[in-house]
């Protein structure tokens, strides 16, 4: 088991040496801001869902070295001393605007600003893209799965399959935001009440002499949560008769209809096919059917598609770990310094276009159809920049300028909230079923031919002019150094 590790430490190393050397070269308490963001939406679909802020307030909130770590650092021989005794009584002091848990996003756009002291900024990168990494990685994932259901319900099952405890736990936190209804994971229950279900293994069925007697102990035991796995021995030829057997000899005389099966291998949609009819013949209508076994949203499709007679899908691995996609793009750049008080936008040239940054401390608003409340677009512009919607607004490709279209009839919300500001929180932390509600209203304003998993629609995620010519112009100002030098 791993020592207990304090969160600041999860730092990469580079980010202590550069603020040992900001320290060292006078300008450790320089203001700058970054923007935290990400440049592709992972399965290449439409939009990712914002998740894991509630994990970097507790961190913020706890930011701190301690003696131990102090003592670690100055046997590197690297560090100063004059930067060890810093450390000693660190804390967080700036300001950090982010989306809140649950909002659909895109590309480019920032979901979370930090405004900071250099050396403070610079501490808190990694911590921060760990936690909005995963947990947007995860729960975008899951709506995925989810709405490849059509309504049929999803359990998020992969703990043993997680890369580690804390990407299970947060894991199915993250899920529980993007639409699942539980997960079998007993601590993402104790710790966030996300919903935590489970039943028996194929274990159980094999310490009793019969299956039988296995079904018949768990529904004298569970009489109120009996949920059969039948597919140990033979799903159609001893798994559903006996559990049909046990459901007429034990829960009916109590009076409960309520039970279900579940089946983990084999043809999925042949054999709960077969078992709704056994089921039904024998008086079972409302027995539910719950399958899993190395599902995702493609498979899930399929099997809805052809209208199987299931239920539930419980989902593991493909889920808890992004199988398909699993790394989500999430970056933390510069993006702008102080100097006498005035904002200085910084931008970072990269031969790779999509890796160009957009400058300057942000805002970024949604844009909505008063008649429809749908998106229509989102406009990222300068921080002191106020839309008026009373007025006609044109917005523009930043790429191809030439296109272009003016909305009337609109209304603007900005996305990025203040959370902290002066190191304190500003922000109240909504509950889990909050944020989930919450994520499903953003999802109720995007249009159908965003959330195809094919070909999704492109959501246009502009810059004002004003922004775009900031950006423009530092282009053209490096081009120039480059010709010059």
């Amino acid at each position: 088991m791993i020592k207990k590790i304090n969160p600041a430490m999860l730092a990469d190393f580079y980010e202590l040496t550069m603020a040992n050397g900001y320290l060292e070269a006078g300008i450790g308490d320089k203001i700058c801001y970054f923007d935290l963001f990400f440049r592709t939406i992972p399965d290449q679909g439409g939009f990712v869902i914002a998740a894991g802020l509630e994990q970097v307030v507790e961190f913020i909130e706890n930011l701190h070295f301690t003696d131990e770590d102090i003592e670690y650092l100055r046997s590197k021989n690297i560090f100063t001393e004059r930067f060890l005794e810093y450390l000693r009584n660190f804390k967080f002091t700036g300001d950090i605007y982010a989306v809140p848990e649950g909002t659909v996003v895109f590309p480019g756009e920032p979901l979370l600003t930090v405004r900071a002291k250099a050396i403070e900024a610079q501490f808190i990168e990694t911590f921060l893209l760990l936690c909005i990494n995963h947990q947007s990685l995860i729960a975008t994932k899951a709506n995925r799965i989810v709405r490849s259901a059509d309504g049929r319900t999803i359990l998020e099952m992969g703990a043993r399959r997680a890369h580690g405890a804390d990407a299970s736990v947060y894991g199915a936190r993250a899920a529980y935001i993007g639409g699942v209804i539980g997960t079998s994971q007993t601590a993402a229950d104790q710790l966030f009440s996300v919903p935590v279900v489970g039943t028996m293994g194929h274990s159980w069925i094999q310490m009793f002499p019969s299956e039988y007697e296995a079904f018949k102990a768990y529904a004298e035991v569970y009489p109120h949560n009996a949920v059969f796995l039948v597919d140990t021995y033979n799903v159609l030829k001893s798994g559903v008769p006996n559990a049909i057997k046990v459901v007429k000899e034990v829960l009916w005389p109590k009076g409960i209809k309520k039970c279900g099966i579940r089946i983990d291998s084999g043809d999925l949609e042949y054999l709960a096919g077969q078992a709704r009819k056994m089921l039904d013949e024998a008086g079972l209508v409302d027995c539910r059917i719950i399958v899993s076994n190395s599902l995702d949203e493609y498979i899930i499709k399929e099997l809805v598609h052809h209208d199987a007679k299931i239920d539930s899908f419980g989902v593991g691995e493909r889920l808890i770990t992004a199988k398909s996609d699993p790394v989500f793009g999430g970056v933390y750049k510069l993006v702008a310094i102080e100097e006498d008080g005035k904002i200085i936008p910084k931008i970072k040239i990269s031969e790779n276009s999509n890796k160009v940054t957009t400058p300057h401390f942000k805002k970024v608003y949604r844009l909505y159809c008063k008649k429809t409340n749908k998106a229509l677009a989102d406009l990222i512009t300068v921080y002191d920049e106020e839309i008026d919607e009373t007025q006609p607004l044109e917005i523009f490709d930043p790429v191809h300028t030439w296109k272009r279209k003016t909305l009337v009839d609109y209304y603007a919300i900005n996305l990025l909230k203040p959370i902290f500001k002066d190191g304190k929180r500003v922000y109240d932390l909504p509950t889990l079923e909050e944020i989930r509600a919450y994520c499903q209203s953003q999802l109720d304003t995007l249009w159908d031919e965003l959330k195809r998993f094919e070909f999704p629609h492109k959501y246009y995620v502009d810059l004002s002019l004003k922004l775009w010519e900031i950006k423009d112009q530092l282009i053209k100002d490096q081009a120039e150094k480059y010709l010059k030098g």
